[in-house]
């Protein structure tokens, strides 16, 4: 793994660092391959039931490094985190533009610090912004939010990401780190495995799909999940006034769903 990318993996939750710190984190091919390799690794084990990527401090991610070309960094991080089984949370601890936003707009909760400057800044440097951004910010904030984002490339602070719904909620920023990691361990430890990554993917590829495509799959994953190792823990847990206690494999139980375009595995 390389030393801009440290991965952390304890108590069901991955925590990868961007760890560039006295470029901001800028993001190199490096560290792209490292990160998309971490984040296969948490979509393949069934251990890692959340993840959290952050920065080393004082930055979140300023962007692609510019001693290499712009644009040509966002396109090696692979998988997107949004296409991993697991519950991927933006901890956006400092500043955050470029593919450095973005990388957190592909994330599923995003928790961001009050004073830092956040921005798609590209269209100022003559170049569109890249990383999925005119995919995944309209599907966050509408249309008429991202077209000022996006074609200004203006920056702005936490509180107005908050405001907009870029962003889950809007802390101190040395609480960013701890309020991802609360709600990381609260979905590791409380929500059954295989319906959150089903549910994750559902959310993610929904929007593209007819009322009645979303509706038949959720009630046939739902047969699916009924059918498979946690069917029958959250009854048998009620009747027992006890926690339940998940043990379904997403990767072993994952079903051949396909909505017409690719599978939702990365496998």
């Amino acid at each position: 793994m390389s030393s801009e990318l440290l991965v952390d993996v304890s108590g069901g939750t991955a925590v990868l660092t961007l760890n560039r710190p006295a470029q901001q984190n800028a993001v190199t091919p490096a560290m792209a391959a490292a990160l998309g390799a971490a984040l296969r690794r948490c979509d393949a084990e069934d251990a890692i039931r959340a993840v959290v990527i952050t920065g080393t401090p004082p930055a979140f991610c300023a962007g692609a490094d510019l001693s290499n070309r712009i644009g040509e960094v966002s396109a090696t991080i692979e998988p997107a985190p949004w296409r991993v089984r697991k519950p991927v949370i933006a901890a956006v601890n400092g500043h955050a533009v470029g593919i450095g936003l973005a990388l957190a707009l592909q994330c599923d909760l995003r928790y961001v610090a009050r004073d830092a400057v956040y921005g798609l800044n590209q269209v100022r440097r003559g170049v569109l912004a890249d990383g999925y951004a005119h995919w995944t910010l309209p599907r966050l904030i509408g249309m008429a939010n991202a077209a000022d984002i996006l074609l200004t490339g203006r920056t702005f602070d936490g509180d107005e990401a908050k405001s907009l719904g870029l962003a889950n909620a809007c802390v101190e920023a040395a609480e960013v780190l701890p309020t991802a990691l609360a709600v990381a361990h609260d979905l590791a430890n409380g929500s059954a495995p295989l319906p959150v990554a089903l549910s994750k993917r559902l959310l993610w590829e929904g929007l593209g799909m007819t009322p009645a495509v979303v509706g038949k799959l959720e009630t046939d994953l739902n047969h699916h999940v009924d059918r498979g190792i946690d069917g029958g823990e959250a009854m048998a847990a009620f009747k027992d006034r006890r926690q339940p206690n998940w043990s379904g494999s997403v990767s072993g139980e994952w079903p051949a769903w396909d909505t017409g375009n690719e599978r939702p595995g990365l496998a």
